[in-house]
């Protein structure tokens, strides 16, 4: 059998790529093509607008796939969410669909958009939140580089934003946020009923998981002299208690920890000042709980 994976196409591509690559899958395409290859002979994966993927699975066209959550609420699609994978084209952070305007127009909330002209690539979404507000205004589709459009050709526009310096760089300010998004692994109800498919979606969602948790974390290997085991191994953070290992000197043991990255240019120097030695970091493909 045949599982048909709908994968982002554009800015988070590269992203998708690496995460799938740390859970052990390899991807190649051509600049061109919309059909990757993958090794894996039981996966047909397709390259998508993350804009279409959550309407072609809920009509079952392909049966599960990557995109955020931002855009399953404009479509609308009725989706099985299995997991959320934190990543992004920049950040592990989750982006924002805001509403901005230029600095210096009148406009300080939502309401003030009464009558006004709003482009955005969130049409549906756009329309209920403003409907949700009681406010009436003209809402018309673009086709990106929102930013750009304001003052001139529009009053406002509702975009998404990871970190706020492509709205800063255009001179714009945000009013509101109307949510916040991060990328989501969803299938079709259909497929989740096969019992062939919900097996290899399960087995996805364990890898991918397994992978984005390695994403922030890893590995450190030291000797600890037996002396001073108590103190330093005090100083580490893990998972669960450090593995340790005896070492052919009666009066040292090996020890190894994962741990979060951010946490190891402190932990370091402070190991070495309590006595361990040959430290040693290295990366995580994976961790699963």
């Amino acid at each position: 059998m045949i599982l048909k994976l709908g994968l982002p196409k554009g800015s988070l591509q590269e992203a998708t790529f690496s995460l799938f690559e740390k859970a052990g899958f390899n991807f190649r395409t051509s600049s061109r093509s919309y059909q990757p290859v993958v090794d894996d002979l039981e996966i047909e994966p397709i390259l998508l607008r993350p804009q279409e993927i959550p309407t072609y699975i809920g009509q079952g066209i392909i049966d599960a796939g990557l995109t955020g959550a931002d855009w399953i609420a404009d479509t609308g699609a009725d989706v099985r969410e299995i997991c959320e994978l934190r990543y992004s084209k920049l950040t592990n952070n989750p982006i924002r669909i805001v509403v901005a305007v230029h600095n210096d127009s009148p406009y300080q909330n939502p309401t003030d958009l009464e009558g006004k002209r709003i482009a955005t690539e969130y049409v549906r979404l756009t329309d209920r939140y403003l409907a949700g507000r009681g406010v009436k205004a003209q809402v018309e589709f673009s086709w990106g580089a929102c930013e750009v459009k304001v003052p001139q050709l529009v009053d406002a526009i509702v975009v998404n934003t990871e970190t706020g310096s492509s709205l800063r760089a255009h001179n714009l300010r945000i009013i509101e946020t109307i949510l916040t998004s991060t990328t989501r692994f969803v299938c079709g109800h259909d497929a989740w009923a096969d019992d062939w498919k919900r097996r290899k979606l399960e087995s996805l969602e364990i890898l991918l998981t397994g992978a984005m948790n390695a994403s922030k974390m890893v590995g450190l290997k030291m000797n600890v002299p037996v002396a001073r085991q108590a103190e330093i191994l005090g100083l580490l953070p893990s998972l669960q208690n450090p593995t340790i290992s005896p070492l052919a000197d009666s009066g040292w043991v090996a020890a190894e920890v994962i741990l979060q990255e951010k946490e190891v240019r402190d932990l370091i120097p402070n190991l070495k000042r309590a006595g361990a030695t040959g430290l040693v970091e290295y990366p995580l493909n994976k961790v699963i709980y």
